[in-house]
């Protein structure tokens, strides 16, 4: 199989292409130099005068699993109206904020991309989620695994005792077919099967003398160093979306600084007390704190406006959203591991809380100075779907379409912000930055992100517009590892994707405790529990160190 897209405007962070005209060749999906392809023998795509870039890296989205399954079924009505019918060999699916398996990864690659992330599993339902990860075509994916309020990890903090939970992390990644540590509210989940919370980073946890969020996190920090796991921690730091987020976060920051970390959904942490009872965003305070430590990296969180359904393993915030905002609410509790909650929600413009968190995750991104260290998420479906990337892409490079968006939120909302203030705009070079060579080399995926020799042949090209959303949302052509699978916006072919799962060495000595704690403290056997290579498809091992 070889292919040449040939006279397109390359865009490719990685390898210093900003926009010159270069031709990119692929055999056997994989990107080739010229002389490895044999032109006469090879499709010829003619993308003279279109934008071409590596495909899309999702660094951090909700789609697969027990979470999002409970969340589709909480809310039947979300799929009324995005039903979408089986057409030759594609698949039907449905769902809006939530959509269903395959339909997820036909959106995904109508926009351009090929590689996304699964946010946050629990270990003990792991398998559900690689199930419907297989069920997903046209993505390479991966899963992170929580651990911020694992058991086992908090009893070896509590003896004093790192390395076992080192190996212990190690053993679980392998058992889970997981790719990196997922830290959510830690000690916070465990504290709410109390009936309680943590509020600051040296509150103690429930049960587990001397063990505090501060702990959690400088232990497992150490252990993905000890591991050398590809992607560092990815973080969901304690007090998210509440006014005293900004300043804890902050604290967190200065915990790990120097070490290698990363923030999820950042615009959700970034808010101190307001006047009546509104938060007052943080932005300016937060980015300094990026901006002063690069061994750091964030993905925004952007709210948009519209319908939504929050699902985290941070189950007291639920219950504070619950309360705030009415509706139904699903709490869950996982045995030894974690917990967590669904709350729908509709973000409105004309409310003042929703629309300073819109401007706050905008100056987020306008402030943080280097653009490899910042991404684009919505954190799918919390702060809106996925299908909204293209809007956002807009927000970022016209600045009169901002202040148009601006002037249209609650006049409560735009006291004291800073985005009026701020022209900066981003550029094509920039969003292929944020969207695809940043996440990708955050990740550790050497493949991904760029479009230099030996690459993954995921490509998308697209036709330059005025209209950033416009273009953005229908890419001319979509490859997957060099296989069409999407033309002018609409999915035209499905491949199965690859699932990225890291395999680290441990002391095999560890099993005997970790199957004696099973004998006591779970429901299922230690011989069930972890994922088998057999039932993962399309596995693919990431190097470690």
């Amino acid at each position: 199989m070889m292919l040449g897209i040939l006279g397109g405007r390359v865009y490719d962070p990685r390898n210093g292409l900003d926009g010159q005209v270069a031709d990119i060749w692929v055999k056997d999906g994989r990107v080739v130099a010229a002389d490895d392809v044999d032109r006469d023998r090879a499709e010829i795509v003619d993308a003279a005068g279109l934008v071409v870039m590596p495909g899309g890296v999702e660094v951090h989205s909700h789609l697969v699993g027990a979470k999002v399954n409970a969340g589709r079924k909480l809310r039947p009505e979300d799929h009324r109206g995005h039903e979408r019918a089986r057409v030759g060999d594609l698949r039907s699916g449905a769902g809006g904020t939530v959509p269903t398996t395959y339909l997820s990864g036909y959106l995904y690659s109508e926009m351009g991309y090929t590689t996304v992330m699964e946010a946050a599993t629990a270990p003990l339902v792991a398998r559900h989620t690689h199930e419907e990860l297989e069920d997903m075509p046209n993505l390479d994916k991966g899963v992170f695994i929580t651990m911020g309020n694992n058991h086992f990890i908090m009893q070896a903090i509590r003896d004093g005792r790192p390395e076992m939970a080192r190996d212990y992390v190690a053993w679980l990644l392998k058992a889970s077919k997981g790719y990196a540590i997922k830290i959510v509210n830690p000690g916070g989940v465990e504290n709410w099967k109390w009936g309680k919370n943590v509020g600051e980073l040296d509150d103690e946890v429930i049960g587990y003398d001397g063990v505090t969020p501060r702990r959690i996190l400088e232990t497992l920090a150490w252990v993905n160093e000890e591991l050398g796991l590809p992607h560092v921690p990815h973080i969901h730091g304690i007090n998210l979306g509440r006014s005293t987020s900004a300043r804890t976060t902050a604290e967190t920051m200065k915990t790990l600084k120097g070490e290698r970390a990363h923030y999820c959904h950042l615009q959700f942490l970034s808010y101190g007390e307001g006047p009546r009872h509104i938060h007052k965003g943080e932005a300016a305070m937060l980015a300094e704190a990026v901006n002063a430590d690069p061994a750091m990296t964030v993905d925004v969180g952007q709210i948009v406006f519209g319908r939504a359904t929050t699902m985290t393993s941070d189950g007291p915030l639920q219950h504070m959203l619950h309360q705030t905002a009415g509706g139904r609410w699903m709490n869950d509790d996982v045995e030894s591991e974690s917990g967590g909650g669904i709350v729908p929600i509709v973000y409105k413009r004309t409310n003042p809380i929703n629309a300073t968190m819109w401007r706050t995750g905008l100056e987020l991104f306008l402030l943080i100075d280097d653009p490899w260290r910042v991404f684009l998420t919505t954190d799918h479906p919390n702060a809106g779907c996925f299908t909204s990337y293209p809007q956002v892409v807009k927000l970022l490079m016209d600045r009169a379409y901002r202040r148009e968006m601006f002037d249209g939120i609650h006049v409560r909302a735009r006291r004291g912000a800073l985005l009026p203030e701020l022209e900066r705009e981003y550029t094509l070079g920039d969003i292929a930055v944020i969207t695809r060579a940043g996440p990708a080399r955050a990740l550790g995926l050497d493949k991904k992100g760029h479009l230099g020799v030996g690459a993954d042949a995921d490509i998308a090209v697209y036709a330059e517009q005025e209209d950033k959303e416009a273009m953005f949302a229908k890419p001319r052509y979509v490859f997957k590892d060099g296989v069409l699978v999407a033309r002018d916006g609409a999915v035209v072919a499905e491949v199965p994707g690859r699932t990225f799962y890291v395999d680290a060495p441990y002391d095999p000595s560890v099993e005997g405790e970790i199957r004696a704690y099973f004998e006591h403290a779970y429901t299922v056997n230690y011989e069930n529990y972890a994922v088998l290579s057999g039932e993962v498809a399309h596995a693919e091992p990431v190097a470690c160190g």
